[in-house]
């Protein structure tokens, strides 16, 4: 931990792969402005990731985040989602208490593989089957999103459902490359089970980051 701390100077630089602003695609906040902040580094693998460059940490040396933040706090929307990559793998405190400070929202969308740092207004965890979440990330979920690939993935969104407090909001999200096959067996789905939403990838429909 020590040599991590180091590397990162306790979360002053991380691994930045890309900043952008644009508008939340998935999930409870969707169509909504925000700055997004990508991080590389990712062990998890998801056979459908829309990143997968931001996988190999190595490929993204650590910056300083000082700039970065003064970016997204000159930004209208004032919220920022941290993405990655894995953002669980990284020192985040320093950066959420610097964004809070210039009254930044802050969002997280992370796996829960690893103990999350930092301070967070919303957390939406996007549990993976083959490396599935810390016990201690359900609880802290604002929203539960599971990515469907097949109707068989509904017992293991059921499965995470029963992990996180009653106010969390579950979402149900088909894999981009089936949505088409399974889109009629989540929207089935959810009018029988109505304490689902449906999230789709709206960014891709919109052509935007």
């Amino acid at each position: 931990m020590s040599a991590t701390n180091d590397l990162f100077e306790g979360g002053r630089k991380l691994p930045v792969m890309e900043t952008f602003y644009t508008l939340q695609g998935e999930g409870f906040n969707m169509g909504k402005a925000a700055w997004f902040l990508r991080i590389g580094g990712c062990d998890v693998g998801c056979s459908w990731c829309d990143s997968k460059e931001s996988w190999n940490a190595d490929l993204f040396p650590p910056v300083a985040v000082d700039p970065i933040i003064n970016d997204v706090a000159a930004a209208p929307a004032k919220t920022v989602v941290i993405t990655g990559g894995e953002p669980s793998n990284y020192p985040l405190d320093y950066l959420t208490t610097e964004l809070h400070k210039r009254g930044v929202r802050t969002m997280v969308e992370t796996s829960g593989v690893n103990h999350l740092s930092g301070a967070w207004d919303w957390i939406c965890l996007s549990p993976k089957q083959f490396s599935p979440p810390l016990e201690e990330n359900f609880t802290r979920a604002n929203e539960l999103k599971v990515i469907i690939q097949k109707p068989a993935d509904l017992r293991w969104a059921e499965r995470n459902a029963e992990k996180v407090n009653s106010d969390c909001i579950l979402f149900l999200q088909p894999e981009w490359s089936v949505s088409k096959d399974i889109m009629e067996t989540l929207t089935n789905y959810v009018m029988q089970h109505p304490q689902w939403r449906i999230s789709l990838q709206s960014h891709k429909y919109m052509g935007i980051p």
